[in-house]
C-alpha cells in the first residue's frame, strides 16, 4: 500500500494536478525569428514611386534601424468591381497568383525578396484567405467556392461593411486545396519566409493547421495571425496580435485605465497562451493609423513611452512604416498618400530599441527571452517598472506612465550592478534600493 501511494504521488507530480491543466505545446518558430523585430510596409504609401524597387532600395536603412522581418501588405492585383476609392483596398484580391502592376512585376518582387535575404532579413506576405474581389476569376471558374444568399448571389462577409469583397465558403474542401496551393506558390517560387494572415479568426483554425504543415514541408515559415486566439498557436501560428494590450496603452495614456490592468492582462495572457507563443506588441499599424488615429492623436506626449514598453515587454515589437520618421498623419487607405520622410530623433530612438532586441538575450522572443518581472515601487499607481533577465543579460525598464512629475524608489534584491542607460549613454550603478525623479512620461532603459 505504501508503494502504491508513493508511485501514485510520483504520477501526479509528473503529470500535473487535474486542477492545473498543462499548457498545450505550441508551434516551433523558425530559429531565426527569436530575436527579430517586425516592420510593416504599406507599399502604396512607402515612397513617391509606390513600387517594389523603392522598398528594395531602402532595405539598408531598415537594416540599420534594427528591423529583421519585413511584412508587406497584400501585393496582389486589386478588384475593380465595387472598388472603394480610386485605387481600392489591398484586401480586395483579384488574383492570388499575380502581383499588382502598380507595384512592379514578379521579377521586381523576386529581386526584393532576394535583396531582403542578402541583408540578413526576412520577408512575409499579407494573405487574405477569407474573401476575394467581386471580379476574381474564381467567381466564373469556380462559383461554388463562394457563399451565396437565398437568391444564389455572392455576398460580402457577414456583419461587416466590406462591400468591395465577397465571402469564400470554407465548407467546401476545394477552397482549402486552392488556397493552400496559392500559399505554397509564393514560398516555392519566390522563397518568401511566411505570412501574416488577415482576419485569421474568420477562417477555420483547421485550415491554418493544415496550411502550416504543408508550408513547413517546403521550408520553415513564420506565421502571424491577425487575431488573439490561443488555439492558433497550437499548430498554425508563431505570433498573434496583442490587441487588448494595444488598446490598454491608449486607455492608460488617456487616463481611462489604471496601470494594474497591465499586470492583469499579462497574467491572463500567460494562463491562456502556450509559453512559446510570440505576442506582437505595437502602438500603430495600418488599421490603427488610417481609421483610429495617429500615435500622436491616441497617445499624446506618451508616444515614446509606450513605444519603449512595446519594445521591451514580452513579445515582438512591430513598427508601422513612417513611425521612425515621426509620422503624424492618417494615411489614406484607398488613394495615393506617400509618407513624408525625414530623418529625425525618432530614427535613433527606434534604432536603439530594436538593435537592443536584436542582441540582448533578455529581450528575445518566446521561451528564448527573459520573462517580465514587475518591480514594486513607491508609486505603483503612476510608475511601471520591470526587469527581464536571460543568461548574462538583464534589462530594467522604468516608465512614468502619467503626466505628473514623480519621485519614485524601489527596494528590490537582486538588481544591484553596473548598467548603461540606453538613451542617455551613461554608466551608473544601481543598488537594491534606488530612487529616481521622473518627469511626466519619462522613461529609462538600463542595460546590464
Amino acid at each position: 500500500m505504501r508503494l502504491l501511494i508513493f508511485f501514485s504521488f510520483l504520477l501526479i507530480y509528473a503529470c500535473g494536478s487535474p486542477e492545473t491543466p498543462q499548457a498545450p505545446i505550441s508551434t516551433s518558430p523558425p530559429e531565426w525569428s527569436y530575436n527579430q523585430t517586425i516592420y510593416e510596409v504599406n507599399i502604396r504609401q512607402f515612397s513617391e514611386d509606390g513600387t517594389f524597387d523603392a522598398v528594395r532600395e531602402d532595405l539598408p536603412r531598415l537594416k540599420e534601424l534594427g528591423v529583421g522581418i519585413i511584412w508587406l501588405m497584400p501585393i496582389h492585383p486589386i478588384g475593380e468591381v465595387n472598388r472603394k476609392g480610386t485605387l481600392g483596398s489591398y484586401y480586395s484580391v483579384k488574383d492570388y497568383f499575380d502581383v499588382n502592376p502598380e507595384f512592379g512585376t514578379k521579377d521586381d518582387f523576386r529581386r526584393l525578396v532576394e535583396a531582403t535575404h542578402d541583408q540578413g532579413m526576412y520577408l512575409i506576405l499579407d494573405w487574405v484567405a477569407n474573401h476575394t474581389a467581386w471580379d476574381n476569376p474564381l467567381t466564373v471558374s469556380n462559383p461554388a467556392f463562394f457563399e451565396t444568399d437565398e437568391n444564389g448571389d455572392f455576398i460580402p462577409p457577414r456583419g461587416t461593411d466590406w462591400d468591395d469583397v465577397i465571402q469564400l465558403d470554407y465548407e467546401n474542401p476545394e477552397v482549402w486545396d486552392y488556397m493552400i496551393s496559392a500559399l505554397k506558390y509564393w514560398v516555392e517560387e519566390f522563397n518568401i519566409d511566411g505570412y501574416r494572415a488577415d482576419v485569421a479568426d474568420l477562417v477555420p483554425t483547421a485550415f491554418w493547421n493544415r496550411a502550416r504543415k504543408e508550408l513547413d514541408q517546403i521550408k520553415p515559415v513564420f506565421m502571424l495571425a491577425e487575431a488573439e486566439t490561443p488555439e492558433h498557436h497550437y499548430a498554425a501560428f508563431d505570433m498573434s496580435y496583442s490587441w487588448r494590450m494595444h488598446h490598454l496603452f491608449n486607455a492608460i495614456a488617456q487616463g481611462a485605465e489604471p496601470l494594474s490592468k497591465i499586470d492583469e492582462y499579462i497574467a491572463e495572457d500567460r494562463s491562456l497562451f502556450p509559453p512559446n507563443a510570440f505576442r506582437m506588441q505595437f502602438t500603430s499599424n495600418h488599421d490603427e493609423n488610417s481609421w483610429n488615429g495617429t500615435v500622436f492623436e491616441r497617445l499624446g506626449d506618451a508616444v515614446k513611452t509606450f513605444a519603449v514598453l512595446a519594445s521591451t515587454m514580452d513579445g515582438m515589437p512591430l513598427l508601422y512604416n513612417g513611425q521612425e520618421a515621426g509620422l503624424n498623419k492618417r494615411l489614406e487607405f484607398f488613394e495615393r498618400d506617400p509618407i513624408e520622410w525625414e530623418h529625425n530623433e525618432f530614427f535613433d530612438f527606434y534604432s536603439r530599441l530594436f538593435n537592443l532586441n536584436l542582441h540582448n538575450e533578455a529581450l528575445f522572443n518566446g521561451v528564448r527571452g527573459g520573462r517580465m518581472v514587475r518591480i514594486p515601487t513607491s508609486q505603483d499607481d503612476l510608475i511601471y517598472a520591470f526587469y527581464r533577465e536571460k543568461n548574462n543579460d538583464r534589462v530594467i525598464v522604468l516608465l512614468n506612465l502619467s503626466n505628473q512629475t514623480t519621485e519614485v524608489s524601489w527596494n528590490y534584491e537582486g538588481l544591484s550592478g553596473l548598467y548603461t542607460d540606453l538613451f542617455m549613454e551613461e554608466s551608473l550603478t544601481l543598488d537594491a534600493t534606488s530612487s529616481f525623479n521622473l518627469e511626466p512620461w519619462q522613461y529609462h532603459v538600463f542595460v546590464k
